[in-house]
């Protein structure tokens, strides 16, 4: 394979919704480009891009794949992004990569809502997008339909550069607007090849209306052109592609194809024009990255073969017999196979032995590559997703890809005993995998929690679980950390005595206990005076009232937020000692905080929603029947932003709810708020549960 520098290489995000065509697409660019030698296909499980077991199984992109296509002296390298929201980390990844995106959008579905997600997260990077009318070939396809849901949904800047001839089953040309040319499509030819005739007298019309069109809004993007234009001169296709170029990187438009990939049709134009309106990597703006591993200030970082060499790592996969492979763009100076290179995030060296470009799950050895291509490296001993590979004369951190959050939790369990320590192993070399796919322990509840995007995201990472690691595992409602507190006043006594022959045990306390306010935590106050007590044994009586506290009052949850004030007391010479006293300050707890009026308190999220404001109404009495708190709404530009606080007991498979009643549409964060105390009728619930539990418990 030859070797590409930045200006010959365009690295392309594939993205749009789940199901729109994006990884036959690319299965059929490198196949047309001769890139790839098979035409794969999704029904047959032998897609370029979607190998894993999981893939094959259910039929859609799971995992970012990378391929590359090599065109008019060009390497296009082509990342495949999932479709579907559970899995849109690796699509976030995949833009980070890349320079520019194709927005694939199913001309018999339209957009949906994966189409406006990542739509907008390609803006939100500043990266210029094509969109591509895919499946035109197919029953009720329609080109005119995906150009008005376009324009009305996503950009009012977008234009056809392409127009169909026939959709549908007779979909078999295109007019293209640029060279003004029919290309007729040979029927059964296996690489997209085509004649290119004169436009069509029956089709003049049509390509009128749409050249109009595009040399209008062309024009409109450049004052040179405007003028030549309002003059009534002609715009040459070189200045107009130069035109385009330039109002991509700036926003102002997005132009349209339209492709069969199962038939190649239209997948060469495709190719065509990402190597003629994608930036190359030395085009792109430079990057400031953290220099140094402490970060201290920052440096430009630009896409020269002679800079030092500094690359990010944006996938991590682990396969069988391999062990993980590590992702990675490089956006400054080269790096040779064999190369000794420096991770400034981790503080450690790696060797890049067996230094490949990949195709699909086919990786082929490099000697070396380039500033601005992407490539991959196996077992690396201790580099991650989202580390910056450097050198250790020049090191340096580039900006972290920001990944959703997890927005459904879960507890996980072991379905077997024994293997909890293969299940937490296994876990964390998941998240590696997939940073959206998050982990801890709750040392309260006593749980391991897993988080991810969505059902389905949980659902398939347990999968992998069984299938990479062996270990089976289950999911559950996570339990809630309640807690318990004091609204009253109390005092009493706590009296241990014991006597079995020879040296018994005696401990005695008098207490009063008091409420704190929320976030006071614990306080104990040694009022004893003339002894009554000796000084040894008041830490123990301490001791016992925060280890009774633990198990709470009213249904075993930790007791918060109060005041012990030890007051009185009485000991016995040879009888008293610290246990006794420990065992005198759990009686007093035990005494007196039932008599305190001891509530529940349940814990509070805050969560933000942004919802589309035909969902509003939905949204918010959704809110109001999880006994929801509206903190307040505001308009924004892509829909109403609410604000409310919600028990976290009250949000269990919220995510899926919201996507249920927003059809995907709506996004939310949340964040822990604090507790607060429950309203009787939702605490006695939690207290009948709590006893029906420990009956059990006691039953076994």
């Amino acid at each position: 394979m030859p070797e590409y520098r930045g200006s010959e290489i365009r690295n392309v995000a594939v993205v749009g919704h789940g199901a729109s065509g994006k990884t036959s697409l690319v299965d059929a660019l490198a196949f047309v480009s001769g890139s790839s030698k098979r035409h794969g296909s999704i029904k047959d499980g032998t897609a370029l891009t979607d190998y894993t077991p999981e893939e094959t199984e259910r039929g859609y992109s799971i995992n970012l794949g990378c391929a590359y296509a090599e065109w008019t002296g060009t390497k296009i390298n082509l990342i495949d992004t999932p479709g579907f929201l559970d899995f849109q980390g690796d699509a976030v990844a995949g833009l980070a990569a890349a320079d520019g995106a194709l927005c694939v959008v199913s001309a018999t579905a339209g957009v949906e809502v994966g189409t406006e997600r990542m739509f907008r997260e390609a803006v939100r990077r500043r990266d210029p997008v094509l969109f591509v009318a895919s499946m035109m070939d197919k029953e009720n396809a329609s080109f005119d339909r995906v150009f008005e849901q376009i324009r009305e949904r996503l950009t009012a800047k977008v234009i056809p550069v392409e127009v169909p001839i026939g959709e549908g089953p007779d979909f078999h040309g295109i007019l293209n607007l640029f060279t003004k040319k029919a290309h007729l499509y040979k029927r059964g030819a296996k690489t997209g090849d085509y004649d290119e005739v004169d436009i069509p007298a029956e089709l003049q019309p049509v390509f009128d209306k749409y050249y109009q069109q595009l040399i209008e809004t062309i024009a409109a993007t450049d004052d040179d052109l405007l003028e030549r234009y309002l003059e009534g001169g002609e715009i040459s296709r070189d200045d107009a592609l130069k035109a385009m170029k330039e109002a991509m990187k700036q926003m102002e438009l997005f132009p349209l194809f339209c492709v069969s990939s199962d038939l190649m049709y239209g997948t060469q134009a495709v190719m065509s024009t990402v190597v003629a309106l994608m930036p190359s990597a030395w085009e792109m703006e430079e990057l400031h990255a953290f220099k140094g591993a402490e970060g201290d200030h920052t440096v430009e970082i630009h896409a020269n073969d002679d800079a030092p060499f500094a690359a990010q790592v944006f996938k991590t996969m682990s396969e069988p017999h391999v062990g993980e492979v590590s992702f990675f763009r490089i956006f400054s100076g080269k790096v040779e196979a064999g190369a000794e290179v420096f991770n400034a995030t981790r503080d450690g060296v790696e060797k890049l032995g067996h230094l490949s470009i990949a195709q699909g799950k086919e990786r082929t050895e490099v000697p070396a590559l380039f500033a601005g291509d992407i490539g991959c490296v196996a077992k690396l001993r201790n580099t991650h997703t989202n580390d910056t590979l450097s050198t250790r004369q020049h090191p340096v951190r580039l900006p972290q890809i920001e990944f959703p959050e997890g927005a459904l939790q879960m507890a996980v369990h072991a379905a077997a005993r024994g293997e909890e320590e293969k299940l937490q192993a296994g876990l964390h070399r998941l998240h590696d995998e997939d940073p959206t796919f998050e982990m801890h322990y709750n040392a309260e509840t006593h749980e391991t929690l897993v988080s991810g995007l969505g059902e389905r995201h949980l659902e398939v990472t347990l999968g992998k679980l069984k299938r990479k690691y062996g270990v089976d595992a289950e999911l559950t409602k996570p339990s809630i950390a309640y807690r318990e507190t004091l609204r009253g006043t109390g005092e009493g006594q706590g009296r241990h005595k014991k006597q079995s022959g020879g040296r018994g045990q005696f401990g005695d306390c008098w207490v009063r206990f008091a409420p704190l306010p929320r976030g006071g935590g614990y306080e104990f106050v040694d009022k004893i005076v003339g002894g009554s007590i000796p000084s040894k044994f008041i830490p123990a009586v301490d001791k016992g009232i925060q280890e009774a506290a633990v198990r709470g009052v009213l249904a075993g949850y930790p007791l918060v937020d109060f005041k012990v004030e030890l007051y009185d007391g009485s000991f016995h010479t040879v009888d008293s000692n610290e246990m006794s006293f420990k065992m005198a300050g759990i009686l007093a707890f035990k005494a007196v905080a039932p008599k305190c009026k001891p509530v529940l308190l349940e814990p509070l999220d805050e969560l933000e929603i942004v919802t589309p404001d035909e969902y509003m109404g939905d949204v918010l009495g959704d809110l109001s029947s999880r006994r929801g708190h509206i903190l307040g709404t505001d308009a924004g530009a892509e829909g109403t932003r609410v604000r409310a606080v919600i028990p976290q007991a009250e949000l269990h498979m919220y995510a899926s709810a919201l996507q249920s009643m927003t059809q995907g549409r709506a996004v939310f964060t949340r964040r822990f708020r604090g507790y607060e105390e429950m309203p009787p009728d939702a605490a006695q619930r939690v207290i009948a549960e709590s006893a029906k539990d420990h009956e059990e418990v006691l039953a076994h």
